[in-house]
């Protein structure tokens, strides 16, 4: 049986997998990345894109190509909820109510001040490929799809793996340091003997990807998701959610829909495409819909976390460590922001700036996050049902009585006003999934790569909906606009390629050359500079702090420094200066990096 070598063995090709294997090649990690599929998703699954998310990409060189197939930013302001779409009377097709999707579009001034990213939205059938591409025209990655994970073992130097080419049928083994399970829980995970604990069976959905137009039917161009409350059936999820797919139009005008639909658990139907057509049909109140069918997927909603993201040299990542209602969008993005932590740690180690500790925080960072994330996609799906109730409608009510329920929301009615009133307060309670921008964005960690700097614990305004940027160590590099030489960049760019980076006050000039110093002396990734405004008392500056947002957010006076790692979180703050700047960054390294010297 042939063997093959690699510092690192990636199992999965989706979105996670993909990742990781670009995060590697960019720290000049060789890789070699198998999957059992023959190709990309034909699935449209996960669609929306974070600010996180887009900034890794941005950093990976992706991202202009996922931005020009993106659904434009005018057509992802909103979601809306929706007496169905059609039916024989005025009411069908109504507008419920409203509200912001993750930014409005870019609009949002706490998101533009947040990120130089704005949320993208673009399917995974379609970004796959994107993707893959980008992963293969690295030289220091081999990707090979329709290879299959037979078996894994693991031993004090490495894991060796057994791999099956499906396409010739012949068995080869893969000898690596390092394995990263991207494979949607299929395999990795239970050879290393890892299960997952949460909630399963929350709802069984059947999900449609179809082609139609529907722009005769529909309003709202602005609008990603409609939520069609159809009073026929008494609520939302049973009545279904219709998302616009693009790929060459967007909004009213797209071309390719998915369609979800909740089903009883054992509801034969749910396996029956022409059932499913059925529902569909109904829910749109549209009887003649003649839709081209081009998946019928059913799926059951759970919220399940893996109970250990790390087994010896094997780490799980993605659905593999994780799985979420689709509610909120934080899947696929929890996946590329698994391999952002991973993939600079493992760089670290591998290159011997590190030592084995590093890889502990992995799991002690991430899974804190993705329990989150998994916590915050399931109240925000449960949280739907709390709009059905400010509607008052019900599957055991008849639709003319689910008719009258909803009749004051446009008629002026004696009880319109209480009925507007709570239906605006049950809408805006969704903001736990449209705009939850400290749960996708604004999250922290807590490890032994983070050197706590003594000041008062973190208390958020809002755990899910409020990004509060900060440099207390442990939470993301605030975003700022900064100027070097004439030329404008975001300061979080400045991470790129694997960096740490020293951001000192005006005065701190004493931190930025203990870093050169250290950087010189120990080959370290590690770049510094002083960020302010020139003035008599500062007749040089390293950065042009030009909009003010880094004196505004920095939390350090002007003698002080923040030390930033190179998934862009803070892991050493001083707030003023210190004795020996050297010998204190020296310390924080070593923590941070898990080795006695850095």
């Amino acid at each position: 049986m042939r063997e093959t070598h690699t510092p690192v063995l990636i199992v999965g090709g989706g979105g996670g997998g993909l990742t990781a294997s670009m995060l590697l090649s960019h720290l000049g990690v060789p890789s070699l990345l198998i999957s059992r599929h023959a190709g990309t998703s034909v699935l449209p699954k996960a669609h929306v894109l974070n600010q996180r998310t887009m900034e890794i990409f941005t950093e990976l060189g992706v991202a202009p190509e996922i931005l020009a197939r993106s659904t434009p930013p005018e057509n992802m302001k909103a979601t809306g909820w929706y007496a169905g779409v059609g039916g024989p009377h005025d009411g069908y097709g109504r507008r419920l109510g409203g509200l912001e999707v993750w930014g409005g579009g870019y609009t949002d001034p706490d998101f533009i001040a947040a990120s130089p990213c704005r949320t993208a939205n673009l399917p995974q059938i379609r970004l796959e490929p994107l993707l893959k591409a980008h992963a293969e025209s690295y030289s220091a990655a081999t990707i090979r799809f329709h290879h299959e994970l037979v078996d894994l073992a693991q031993d004090a130097d490495g894991v060796t793996a057994t791999v099956l080419d499906r396409d010739s049928g012949e068995q080869y083994t893969v000898r690596s340091q390092y394995v990263i399970g991207a494979d949607g829980g299929r395999t990795v995970g239970e050879l290393i003997g890892v299960g997952m604990s949460g909630p399963t069976n929350l709802m069984r959905m059947v999900s449609t990807h179809l082609s139609a137009d529907l722009s005769a039917h529909l309003s709202d161009p602005d609008v990603l998701i409609r939520w069609l409350v159809n009073p026929d059936f008494g609520g939302s999820w049973a009545s279904g959610v219709l998302v616009a797919m693009g790929p060459e139009h967007w909004g009213t005008e797209s071309e390719e829909w998915v369609f979800h639909l909740q089903f009883d658990v054992d509801d034969p139907d749910a396996d029956d495409p022409a059932k499913v057509l059925e529902r569909i049909r109904a829910a749109l109140g549209i009887p003649d819909f003649d839709p081209t069918l081009h998946h019928v997927s059913p799926w059951i909603m759970e919220g399940v976390l893996a109970d250990a993201f790390r087994r010896g040299r094997v780490f799980l990542l993605g659905d593999a460590a994780h799985r979420h209602p689709p509610t909120g969008g934080l899947g696929l993005n929890s996946a590329v922001h698994d391999a952002y932590n991973l993939a600079w740690k493992l760089a670290a180690v591998l290159g011997g700036q590190a030592g084995e500790g590093l890889l502990d925080t992995y799991e002690a960072e991430r899974r804190p996050v993705d329990g989150a994330n998994v916590d915050a996609a399931v109240n925000a799906a449960m949280n739907h049902f709390s709009i059905d109730a400010a509607l008052e409608l019900s599957p055991d009510k008849t639709p003319e009585q689910n008719w009258d329920e909803v009749r004051p929301l446009w008629e002026d009615l004696p009880d319109s006003q209480r009925k507007r009133h709570a239906l605006n307060c049950a809408i805006g309670s969704q903001t736990i999934e449209f705009r939850h921008h400290n749960v996708e964005f604004g999250y922290t960690y807590d490890s032994t790569a983070v050197v706590d700097d003594g000041s008062e614990p973190y208390v958020p305004l809002d755990p899910v909906r409020l990004y509060e940027p900060s440099t207390k160590p442990g939470h993301p590099l605030p975003h700022a606009w900064v100027e070097r030489g004439g030329d404008r960049l975001p300061l979080g760019t400045l991470v790129e390629g694997g960096h740490f980076v020293l951001l000192a006050g005006e005065d701190g000039q004493a931190w930025v050359e203990a870093a050169g110093k250290l950087a010189a002396e120990t080959g370290l990734a590690l770049r510094a500079g002083r960020i302010g405004m020139l003035d008599a008392e500062h007749p040089d500056i390293d950065f042009v702090d030009v909009r003010c947002a880094w004196l505004k957010n920095r939390g350090i006076s002007a003698d002080g420094a923040v030390l930033v790692r190179p998934d862009r979180y803070i892991g050493f703050r001083s707030t003023g200066s210190v004795d020996d700047p050297l010998g204190a960054l020296t310390a924080a390294l070593a923590q941070i990096l898990s080795t006695e010297t850095a």
